[in-house]
């Protein structure tokens, strides 16, 4: 029985009428009562999920507010342990908050959810095949597009062909709302914001305490729950912050000049004042070269930071690179990262190329230093501001009166997905 046309112009049926009466629930409770018990730590999550019966949904679908669409054929044409398997899939998106991260890609690649939605497929499957579990045919996963297993979805959105569908999971994978989900406040149960992060910190704390017990979890999972039980800060984050306070103490250094006098100057007769001035503060950035640091690696760290001194304000002739190993390669005045030329390849000595920066006349305000750490640094603290750019959680710190920013040794192929 339909209830008349949903959004996007589609027919939505209610979820209590004859959708339910054609579902095989116990099948559907049966395949989720497996999948809870076989992976006990996700028993939380699986079941914290809303059954909506729709004749809509392709096969299975989750909204941002955990419930679950379920398609009463595929339901009777689907194995338990296959069933079992897709439910896992489902909550996975959620677990995995992938409507909120695909809400922080590019415009372009938002755009396209269906190609999103293959790429979070991606992400998820490799793990619950390694896992064992037996998904229908069909599936997606990366070596069927030439990529590797093991990265998040961000990394395969732009690395798949144009044009790749697979069937919609929803808005709680996508962040787009499917023409067959529910809208508005009503309806069937839902789980708030705040609800779900704690459900998935909960969730991680099952994962941790298997693994204490059994000595296994899937790696994608057991990267999951280290991710959410201790947080990563976001470099480029703090990076933007770094920068940012760096240019304001560069830019609040006034001084006086006559170039414009005092508007003062003509209340008093023969004498000239001079007028306070706030300078733009310029920029270095010091870009380690040698053999040890990553040419993909640089290129997308370097972009991250001249994107970070665009939205600070300072670019154009204000923003000078240095390419350095043991000595300065090549220096340019850059407006985007395609024009640095990362020349070297030999040792390491950041030292040089941040006495080289404060010797240019002229001279930065704040000088960034982008390097693996394996470096020796300057004995005493120059007249301007240091922030080291660290590539890499093992990369040995600087002297304490450098400022830091660890950024992840995978930033640069994550960065350049």
């Amino acid at each position: 029985m339909s209830d008349g046309p949903g959004p996007h112009g589609t027919t939505q049926h209610d979820p209590t009428k004859s959708a339910t009466a054609r579902l095989d629930t116990t099948k559907l409770l049966a395949a989720r009562y497996r999948a809870a018990s076989d992976r006990p730590y996700l028993a939380s999550a699986l079941y914290a999920l809303t059954i909506v019966p729709s004749h809509d949904v392709p096969t299975m679908g989750v909204d941002r507010h955990w419930r679950c669409y379920v398609s009463p054929a595929f339901v009777a044409a689907t194995p338990v342990p296959e069933l079992a398997a897709v439910w896992v899939h489902e909550a996975a998106h959620l677990l995995r908050d992938h409507h909120a991260r695909a809400g922080r890609l590019p415009a372009a690649e938002q755009r396209d959810h269906y190609r999103v939605n293959v790429a979070q497929d991606c992400e998820i499957n490799d793990d619950l095949l390694a896992d064992g579990l037996p998904l229908p045919d069909g599936r997606m996963e990366p070596r069927l597009f030439g990529l590797p297993d093991g990265h998040l979805f961000e990394a395969y959105v732009a690395r798949l062909p144009a044009g790749v569908r697979t069937p919609d999971c929803g808005s709680g994978a996508h962040g787009h709302a499917a023409p067959w989900e529910l809208s508005g406040p009503g309806g069937p149960a839902r789980l708030g914001a705040a609800e779900a992060e704690a459900l998935r910190r909960t969730t991680a704390e099952a994962m941790r305490a298997h693994q204490r017990a059994r000595g296994r979890l899937p790696a994608g999972w057991q990267r999951w729950a280290e991710q959410v039980l201790e947080p990563t800060v976001d470099w480029r984050q703090a990076l933007s912050g770094a920068v940012r306070e760096a240019a304001a103490w560069a830019g609040g250094a006034v001084d006086y000049t006559y170039r414009r006098p005092s508007r003062r100057t003509p209340a008093l007769r023969g004498v000239v004042l001079p007028s306070l001035r706030r300078p733009l503060p310029r920029v270095a950035v010091v870009v380690d070269t040698s053999g040890s640091m990553g040419e993909d690696e640089l290129a997308a760290a370097m972009a991250e930071i001249t994107g970070v001194l665009r939205e600070v304000g300072v670019r154009g002739n204000r923003v000078t690179v240095l390419a350095c190993d043991a000595d300065v390669h090549a220096v340019s005045r850059v407006t985007s990262a395609d024009q640095v030329d990362l020349a070297g390849g030999g040792g390491t000595d950041m030292r040089v190329g941040i006495e080289a920066a404060l010797a240019r006349p002229d001279r930065p305000n704040i000088v960034v230093v982008l390097t693996d750490g394996l470096t020796p640094w300057p004995d005493a603290e120059p007249s301007c501001r240091i922030v080291a750019a660290l590539i890499g959680a093992s990369a040995p710190a600087p002297p304490g009166w450098i400022e830091t920013v660890r950024i992840p040794a995978g930033a640069g192929a994550d960065a350049d997905a």
